[in-house]
């Protein structure tokens, strides 16, 4: 996974790891990752904001705030990347991109919800070249 993101990512956006920001209550989470892999789970009361379908004035409505505590996640950090981007130039002053996203908070053995709010096993691995870098859950494929 380090691999991965670190030839992908230019680290635009500052890294956030797992463990600096679970059960923080002042943080709002933004899921940048399609509604089908946010439907399956994702992380407990996040936002989703989508990666090519995403409005910054939707976003700005939602988060008023520029000091709000913001951290972008998708399935390993590429993409959240690519939106936290956006956020910074849309003047919020507090975005951070999850290092190694849903992938690596799943493999940690912490938990994720699904559209009902019920916590699952289920985790939408993208594809099958991706869906290796999940190793705990159940992978869901399209």
């Amino acid at each position: 996974m380090d691999n991965a993101i670190s030839s992908l990512n230019s680290g635009s956006v500052p890294y956030v790891d797992i463990f600096e920001v679970f059960e923080k209550d002042s943080i709002v989470f933004l899921d940048t990752r399609t509604i089908n892999e946010y439907e399956v789970s994702h992380l407990k009361d996040a936002l989703w904001v989508g990666y090519s379908s995403f409005d910054g004035q939707k976003l700005q409505e939602s988060i008023p705030s520029k000091n709000t505590p913001i951290v972008v996640y998708c399935s390993i950090g590429v993409r959240s990347e690519d939106i936290g981007e956006k956020l910074l130039n849309m003047g919020y002053l507090n975005v951070k991109n999850l290092y190694g996203g849903i992938f690596k908070w799943k493999n940690s053995g912490y938990p994720v919800v699904d559209s009902e709010g019920k916590v699952t096993e289920k985790v939408h691995a993208f594809d099958k070249l991706w869906g290796k870098l999940l190793t705990k859950g159940q992978k869901v494929y399209d």
